[in-house]
C-alpha cells in the first residue's frame, strides 16, 4: 500500500495561506531547560525533546540514562531523527528521515488555552519493533489536542538495537542491571519523564493513558505487566497488540524448545565476526540490520526477568497485571493475507493441533478456504484480545473490547473487512492520510472513535453523551462495541463460537478431551 499520494495532497493543504495571524511562538520551562516551540490559534506543539541520554557508543544495550540539560532556548519546532531502520519504504507509520542511534526524543501537542491540568495520552507506535516512529504525520497530536487531551508521541530503540543480549555483554554488565528489553526501557523512561514534566504543558500527571496499535499495543500489555512501569499511568488502550505472541526468554530455551535471546544474539554475531562487547558496540549500525529480527518468530519478544516477567497471557491470568481500566480491540481483517501454512512464527500457532483438532476447527470455519482467510486474524489477534479483556474483567478491573470493521468500496485491497492498522488515522483523526477518497461514513466513524478515547482517557470510562452505551466486559457473556461502516453499535463478540474452540485449543488440554468433558 503506497500513501505518496495522499501524502502530497496533504501536504499541499498544509501548505495554503490562512486568514488567520501567524501565533506566538510558545516558550515554557521544562526540568532540562527552555523550550520553544510551534503554535496555530488552537494547538502548541513542542517537538524533538530528548527523554533520555543518546544510548551511542558505550551507552549502546544500556538502560536509558538520565536525560539531558541545555541552556538557553532549544528550538522545538521541527521533528527529531527516528530511530535505526530499513530505509522506510512509503510506510505512512515511519515519518520523516534523517535515521540516527541518536533517537530517543518525544513530541507534545496541547491545547493553547488549556487552563485545568488536562488528561495526557502517551502514544506508543507500532512496526513490528524493527520500524516506526512517533514522528509519522498519520500521528500527528493536533486533532486529539483539540478534543483538550495533551498528546506525546516518542521514539524508541528498534531492532537489535532495541531488543537484543549476547553472551559478552551478559558479562560485563552488573548482575541487577536489567537486559534485552532496551526499547521498552525507552518507553518506560519516557513514562517517567512525562510524570516529571507534563504539568509544565498543561498536562495532569496523574491522568495519564498510554495507547498503542500493532506491536506499540503489545508494548501497552508489557507494560501492564512490568514492575518498573507500575504507577507511570492510569489508563490503557491496546489496538491490534497481539496477546499470545511468541516470547522468547532471556537465557534459556522458550517455547517449541526454541533458542534463547542471548543463543540467537551470539549466533547473529558469529555470522558478523562479532565477539566481543567492543566489537558489538563498534560495529556499524547497518550491520546490525542484516538479516532482520522477525517479531513473529519470537527474536524481539523477549522475557528478562525483570522489565518483563512472564508471557503477558499468564500475568493476565495470574491477575499480576496493572489494575489500570483497558480498552483492547482489533481489527476484522487484520492478517487477511497471510495463512497458517506461512514460514513464520504466526505460521506455528497450528503446528501442535491434532488431526482431530485441526478438523474440528476447520469445519468451525466452514471449511479450509474460510479457514486460512480468517485464522491468522482470529488466532493472532480476536481470541488474545478476548481472552485478555476477560481476564482483566475477571481480575476486577474495568474492561471494554471493540471490533473495528470500516471498510471503503475505494480500498482496493482485497481485504474483505478492516485490514491491520487501518484504524490509525481514524483514532488520530487523520483521515487525510487514507489511500483513497475519505467518506462521511469514515468522518462519522473517526468522530465516533477519538470521542469513545477521549472520554476514556478522562474518565476511564468510553461513554458519554450522545453515542451509543459501550458495554464493560461481565463474565463470559462478552460484549463488544462493533464501529462498521453504519455506525458503532454494542454487539456479542462475532463469530464467538471458533474463538471459543481456538481459545481452549490455545489454553490446553487437549480440546477433544475437553470438549468431551463439558458435554457430559
Amino acid at each position: 500500500m503506497t500513501f505518496a499520494g495522499a501524502l502530497a495532497t496533504l501536504s499541499l493543504m498544509m501548505a495554503q495561506p490562512t486568514d488567520q495571524p501567524p501565533a506566538e511562538q510558545p516558550v515554557l520551562q521544562i526540568e532540562q531547560g527552555v523550550l520553544a516551540g510551534q503554535a496555530d490559534e488552537a494547538v502548541a506543539s513542542f517537538k524533538n525533546i530528548p527523554y533520555a541520554a543518546p544510548p551511542v557508543a558505550e551507552r549502546r544495550w544500556r538502560p536509558p540514562g538520565a536525560a539531558p540539560h541545555w541552556e538557553g532556548q532549544r528550538d522545538a519546532s521541527t521533528y527529531g531523527p527516528l530511530c535505526i531502520q530499513a530505509t522506510p519504504q512509503g510506510d505512512p507509520g515511519v515519518g520523516p528521515l534523517p535515521m540516527s542511534e541518536d533517537c530517543l526524543n518525544l513530541n507534545v501537542w496541547r491545547p493553547t488555552d488549556v487552563s485545568a491540568p488536562a488528561p495526557v495520552m502517551v502514544w506508543i507506535h507500532g512496526g513490528g519493533l524493527v520500524n516506526g516512529s512517533g514522528t509519522a504525520a498519520l500521528y500527528d497530536g493536533a486533532p486529539l489536542a483539540r478534543q483538550g487531551m495533551v498528546v506525546v508521541t516518542l521514539n524508541y530503540r528498534l531492532g537489535r538495537l532495541g531488543f537484543f543480549d549476547h553472551p559478552a555483554l551478559a558479562a560485563e554488565r552488573p548482575a541487577d542491571e536489567p537486559a534485552g528489553n532496551y526499547g521498552l526501557m525507552d518507553v518506560i523512561a519516557a513514562l517517567n519523564w512525562v510524570k516529571t514534566n507534563i504539568s509544565a504543558f498543561g498536562g495532569d500527571p496523574t491522568n495519564v493513558t498510554v495507547f498503542g496499535e500493532s506491536a506499540g499495543g503489545a508494548i501497552v500489555t508489557r507494560l501492564m505487566i512490568s514492575p518498573p512501569a507500575r504507577g507511570l499511568f492510569e489508563r490503557a488502550i491496546v489496538q491490534s497488540g497481539l496477546g499470545r505472541e511468541l516470547q522468547t526468554p532471556l537465557d534459556r530455551r522458550g517455547a517449541y524448545d526454541l533458542p534463547s535471546a542471548r543463543e540467537r544474539g551470539e549466533v547473529w554475531a558469529h555470522g558478523h565476526n562479532l565477539v566481543t562487547a567492543a566489537d558489538l558496540r563498534a560495529a556499524p549500525v547497518e550491520q546490525l540490520l542484516t538479516p532482520a529480527p522477525v517479531f513473529a518468530n519470537g527474536d524481539l519478544t523477549l522475557i528478562d526477568g525483570r522489565i518483563v516477567p512472564t508471557t503477558i497471557e499468564a500475568a493476565f491470568r495470574a491477575g499480576r497485571q496493572s489494575p489500570t481500566p483497558l480498552i483492547i480491540g482489533t481489527n476484522s481483517a487484520e492478517f487477511w493475507w497471510m495463512k497458517p501454512t506461512d514460514r513464520n512464527g504466526y505460521g506455528m500457532i497450528d503446528d501442535d493441533m491434532t488431526w482431530l483438532e485441526r478438523a474440528m476447527i476447520t469445519a468451525a470455519y466452514g471449511g479450509e478456504a474460510n479457514f486460512d482467510r480468517a485464522f491468522m486474524t482470529d488466532a493472532v489477534f480476536s481470541e488474545p484480545a478476548r481472552r485478555l479483556a476477560r481476564l482483566h474483567a475477571a481480575a476486577g478491573h474495568d474492561a471494554y473490547l471493540y471490533r473495528f470493521d470500516i471498510s471503503s468500496p475505494d480500498n482496493p485491497e482485497p481485504h474483505g473487512g478492516a485490514t491491520h492498522a487501518i484504524e490509525r488515522p481514524y483514532v488520530f483523526g487523520t483521515l487525510p492520510l487514507l489511500p483513497y477518497p475519505v467518506r462521511d461514513a469514515d468522518r462519522e466513524a473517526s468522530a465516533a472513535m477519538m470521542g469513545y478515547w477521549t472520554t476514556f482517557a478522562r474518565s476511564g470510562d468510553p461513554n458519554g453523551v450522545g453515542r451509543p452505551a459501550w458495554p464493560r466486559i461481565s463474565g463470559e457473556d462478552t460484549r463488544l462495541m462493533w464501529f462498521r461502516n453504519d455506525g458503532p453499535e454494542a454487539a456479542p463478540v462475532p463469530e464467538s463460537a471458533r474463538l471459543d474452540l481456538l481459545e481452549l485449543f490455545r489454553g490446553r488440554p487437549h480440546i477433544v478431551s475437553k470438549a468431551v468433558r463439558t458435554s457430559n
